[in-house]
């Protein structure tokens, strides 16, 4: 049972495990580093750098874009795309938190037999995203507690790359 009572029958290990370390880069900016060196800056919206809330839309929105395509790739690739993540950043007696979240894909397909199997499936597969298949709109959706801590944090240099691989190499490609 997790801590909002929804019953986990998902157990955790290193090949579950997802990390991001931040560095300071400045007054009110950071940079992200994922395990395979991937880099992104995030700011407090006075630059072009995104903010959290930013970064949570466009993780929405990205999420939803990888799994739609992985399903309507097999029948037809994409010819057109174009997404949106919005919400309304409002404080209440709840504290500051989003509401009226909504993604917008708008995909196209070729013409022809290919392009209509791609077009029958996008309804069904956007309803999958929802329910299951996104990852980071499920775990907002679900709600799960996120906790907050002080602690030494060891650089993704020292041991995150190295554990992944060793990881990847008994299990297989970690999916991101």
């Amino acid at each position: 049972m997790t801590d909002t009572g929804i019953p986990s029958d998902a157990s955790t290990g290193p090949e579950t495990l997802r990390t991001v370390d931040l560095t300071i880069m400045g007054e009110g900016r950071y940079k992200a580093t994922n395990v395979r060196g991937g880099v992104l800056p995030i700011g407090q919206g006075e630059d072009p750098d995104f903010t959290p809330v930013e970064l949570l839309l466009a993780a929405l929105a990205g999420c939803g874009a990888i799994d739609l395509e992985w399903v309507t790739k097999k029948r037809a690739p994409f010819s057109s795309f174009a997404a949106r993540a919005q919400a309304h950043k409002v404080r209440d007696e709840q504290g500051r938190h989003l509401v009226d979240i909504t993604v917008t894909l708008d995909v196209g397909f070729p013409d022809g037999e290919d392009g209509d199997r791609a077009r029958e499936v996008v309804p069904r597969t956007l309803q999958q995203v929802q329910d299951r298949l996104c990852t980071v709109g499920r775990t907002v959706a679900l709600g799960e507690p996120v906790s907050y801590v002080a602690g030494p944090v060891v650089p993704h240099t020292e041991h995150g790359a190295a554990d992944r691989a060793e990881t990847e190499a008994s299990v297989g490609s970690l999916p991101t």
